[in-house]
């Protein structure tokens, strides 16, 4: 009786030390608010180049983008040269919805 109760620790030892060790990828939620792409509206308005922070917001907005291009409102924005332009210097792809 010993025997099975080492041998039913010693496996859900080993079990826990390898779920733990393990690494886990959680997706990290994205809330999709045009507002977030603000730091971008001097680089989508004109020709000045993005900000880092406009970069960073671009790419946490990525998922967004299809989304944007379907709003009446926010299309002329997310397709026009300047727009395109931002995403590429961003190294975000543009959409394709």
């Amino acid at each position: 009786m010993k025997r099975v109760s080492f041998v039913a620790v010693l496996s859900t030892v080993v079990v826990m030390v390898v779920v733990l060790s393990s690494e886990v990828r959680v997706a990290k939620a994205v809330t999709c608010n045009p507002t977030e792409l603000s730091p971008c509206l001097a680089s989508i308005t004109s020709s000045a180049p993005p900000s880092s922070t406009c970069c960073i917001k671009v790419r946490e907005q990525r998922p967004c983008l299809c989304g944007y291009l379907k709003d009446p409102n926010l299309r002329q924005f997310v397709n026009s040269p300047n727009g395109r332009k931002v995403a590429s210097t961003c190294g975000v792809p543009y959409p394709q919805c």
